[in-house]
């Protein structure tokens, strides 16, 4: 065991992700070296999730873990979202926690590194400042988490949203943009060294900017980037708000083939009054219209979006409008999750009546049809070109993406041969599978091994 060491253990989406990476690199800057293995380095770090009740298990399952193996001389530190919130609770289920550090001042995991190690330890020393001081001082880190040729960059942390089942705004606080000329300062970084893809994420990246000011912040941001990053050849938005996608954010991706004819727009539930009662916008004639409008604008689009079935007074024929939403908009990308009662919230007050296995039922019926309409849609594409940045290969097979599959969430293409990892190939499309799809590269082999 080192004590110039640390290890890190990060939970949760990529927003997390890059949480850790900033603590990781202000670390790093102190001379700490980052180390695999838990039993080799002195200080342990979790960064936590908080959003769902699985989420919180498993953070506190990798909490246990670690604190029942912990060595004398070893310090254990938990961060962000479960910390922030349950910052007590936690101390008291996991025997063994030496530091707690709130989501959004990751900034400081030097100064609370330095004070454990510094100070006996008799009790946990608690770093949970205010919302009223978060978000100023970020120290000059880069806010990405680089993955090869692709990166999350944060443009924005917390939320103003009002939904009634997330609890993000109690863990986060209220939406704080990060400077614009920041983001693009950073994303020159990531352009010089050789990303291909930037991946922008907030909670919602459609409120980007306003509490600096702006309107239409994100299109603002996105003509920044354009401008600034032209050897980025990929730039996703991920997490837009459903009533906030404008028509001057329209225009700019269908303009601008830097922007990918790719969003994510999590709509939660087709149903008005089941939108109502989620304090979520319920305007469904808006959602038609907009994504009519993005589709004749944008023939390539590739659209996600996410639902919440058994939601508190889901009716069965509320989960039927939904199941003949999805049937009728054919989503490219489409993510199902069961209701996760969540204490704290506002739809605290309605409880968790719907029985969990009616959940699970209404949730796989409508991965059934999502998946049939799935291979469907990448059936369609048997026989075409596309774009595929490249990630990995093994036993004759590279992998990769294309444009549309964001990192993380969405299919693969599987390439025959083996290709250089963070380049983008065109690739003929001979096989399409429910997520994923397969091809080849075609008279371009000297860009390419043959294994």
């Amino acid at each position: 065991m080192s004590n110039d060491r640390f290890h890190l253990v990060s939970l949760g989406c990529a927003k997390n992700s890059v949480d850790s990476d900033s603590m990781a690199e202000l670390l790093r800057s102190e001379g700490y070296q980052i180390s695999d293995s838990p039993e080799q380095a002195e200080i342990l770090i979790v960064n936590t999730c908080g959003f769902i009740g699985p989420a919180k298990d498993e953070s506190l399952s990798v909490l246990r873990e670690l604190a029942e193996r912990k060595k004398s001389g070893q310090v254990l530190i938990a961060a962000g979202c479960l910390t922030q919130r349950y910052g007590s609770e936690i101390v008291q289920q996991v025997v063994g926690i030496d530091g707690i550090l709130g989501t959004r001042r990751w900034m400081d995991i030097v100064k609370v590194v330095k004070g454990l190690r510094k100070n006996d330890i008799s009790e946990p020393i608690y770093h949970l400042p205010k919302f009223e001081t978060v978000g100023k001082d970020e120290q000059g880190v880069l806010r990405a988490s680089i993955q090869g040729a692709s990166a999350y960059l944060k443009i924005a942390d917390g939320c103003r949203r009002p939904c009634a089942f997330c609890a993000i705004p109690l863990i986060k606080g209220t939406a704080v943009s990060r400077p614009i000329e920041v983001i693009l300062a950073e994303a020159k970084i990531l352009q010089e060294r050789g990303i291909r893809e930037l991946n922008l994420i907030a909670q919602d990246t459609t409120d980007y900017g306003h509490d600096l000011g702006m309107r239409n912040g994100l299109v603002k941001l996105l003509l920044g980037l354009v401008d600034a990053v032209p050897q980025i050849d990929w730039i996703r938005i991920l997490y837009a708000y459903p009533g906030y996608v404008t028509d001057k954010l329209i225009q700019v991706m269908a303009d601008h083939p830097q922007v990918l004819p790719y969003l994510d727009m999590p709509l939660q539930h087709a149903h008005r009054e089941t939108l109502k009662r989620m304090r979520r916008p319920a305007n469904m004639e808006w959602v038609f219209e907009t994504i009519e409008k993005m589709r004749r604008l944008m023939p390539d689009l590739a659209l996600r979006t996410t639902f919440i079935v058994g939601y508190p007074g889901e009716t069965d024929e509320e989960y039927q409008t939904l199941l003949n939403f999805v049937r009728d908009m054919r989503f490219d990308r489409l993510g199902v999750f069961t209701f996760s009662f969540e204490p704290g919230t506002s739809s605290e007050v309605l409880g968790d009546p719907i029985p969990q296995n009616v959940k699970e039922a209404r949730r796989d019926e409508l991965m059934l049809l999502q998946q049939q309409i799935s291979l469907e849609k990448n059936q369609s594409f048997v026989g075409e070109e596309l774009e595929v940045l490249v990630e990995g290969y093994g036993d004759g097979i590279s992998l990769g993406r294309s444009y549309r599959d964001a990192p993380e969430i969405d299919g693969m293409v599987l390439v025959e041969g083996k290709l250089r990892i963070g380049e983008i190939v065109p690739v003929r499309i001979n096989g399409a599978m429910p997520y994923d799809l397969s091809g080849l590269v075609e008279g371009r082999f000297s860009a390419i091994e043959l294994l």
